[in-house]
């Protein structure tokens, strides 16, 4: 692969991350168009529904006549089929551009190579997964949600220094920093759902909304087997579209839904009905008991864990991953925040 190549996708890739928590369901996607080794267009898919990135970056090009012979760096093969906007491919074949450096391929049935043919049929030069590893990993939960038709799962949670996540009475905060938590809400903006079990919803009384940070709000996703949860929590006041999934009735009060699951495999059919509600990534938020069932039931891809220099001295033990790997870790303010990956 050529360095200007890599040069040119690493900038694209800079480019889809600025849609990071705006594209869902669709796959963040960059693109930059160069003419003689300088770039002459950019764009970026910036909303679901709204133009792709290859249509961004061409409409940049102030001089039309430049892209023709143009090299186009995407870091996703460009859609062959009519959505709620036209094929890039076609677009990319009508302004006859001479060479297409694409960083990984489609998975979507409705692409999965047909972008490819499309090009290379109208004879562009097709280059195939310049920095493809990088390219994936951005897009992790659209991938991984396509293959395995349920949402990519993501635990967090906050314990003390000596592996607690609450007190003995459920109370646990605040365990971690005013940053940590700024950034949790951050997380929560990139993500399609935010999910906590009922006892979480009862003791904390969480809001379960970005208010510390610039972004969309998740739905909003409570496990309540038996409805216990009082009605006058903040997770009942309508001010987010919110799913109470349970084993008792289907109904519907305001922005909330309430869905009933089978008991067998409940989280599995969880994972299954999100899935069809268009969720693609599923941030688990706790309790405990909530996190372990996730991570006992293999049900989980990553996990993103602050630890605090507080010490409860008894309490609620944290949950302990099986087969994961330490894929990063930083410190914020007091606390080390480790990511971890299953292990596949």
């Amino acid at each position: 692969m050529h360095k200007l190549d890599e040069k040119f996708m690493s900038r694209a890739i800079e480019l889809a991350l600025l849609g990071k928590a705006t594209t869902s369901p669709n796959p963040v996607v960059g693109c930059v168009i160069t003419r003689d080794d300088l770039i002459i267009g950019e764009g970026w898919h910036r909303q679901s529904g709204l133009p792709h990135a290859e249509v961004n970056a061409v409409n940049s090009v102030k001089n039309q006549d430049l892209l023709k012979d143009a090299t186009v760096y995407v870091t996703l093969e460009p859609c062959a089929h009519y959505g709620k906007t036209p094929p890039c491919a076609d677009l990319l074949v009508e302004k006859q551009v001479k060479k297409v450096v694409i960083g990984c391929t489609d998975p979507n049935p409705l692409v999965a190579g047909k972008g490819i043919a499309k090009l290379e049929e109208a004879g562009i030069q097709v280059v195939l997964n310049c920095l493809k590893d990088r390219c994936l990993s951005i897009n992790e939960g659209f991938f991984h949600s396509i293959k395995y038709a349920q949402p990519y799962v993501i635990l967090k949670w906050a314990q003390t220094a000596d592996g607690y996540v609450a007190r003995e009475n459920f109370d646990s905060k605040w365990i971690s920093s005013t940053q940590s938590r700024q950034i949790v809400h951050k997380w929560r903006s990139e993500v399609d759902a935010i999910l906590v079990g009922k006892n979480t919803a009862h003791y904390d009384n969480p809001s379960l909304t970005t208010r510390a940070w610039s972004g969309k709000n998740p739905l909003r996703v409570i496990v309540d087997h038996k409805l216990a949860l009082n009605s006058d929590l903040h997770i009942f006041d309508n001010s987010v579209p919110t799913v109470i999934y349970n084993l008792l009735e289907n109904k519907e009060i305001g922005t909330v839904k309430y869905v009933k699951l089978e008991e067998k495999e409940f989280f599995h059919h969880l994972l299954a009905d999100l899935d069809k509600r268009n969720i693609r990534t599923l941030f688990v938020e706790g309790g405990a008991s909530t996190l372990k069932h996730f991570i006992d039931k293999d049900l989980w891809n990553e996990a993103r864990v602050f630890t605090s220099q507080t010490t409860f001295d008894g309490g609620v033990k944290a949950p302990q991953l099986n087969d994961r790997l330490l894929v990063g870790s930083q410190q914020i303010e007091t606390d080390i925040l480790n990511y971890f990956k299953k292990i596949e």
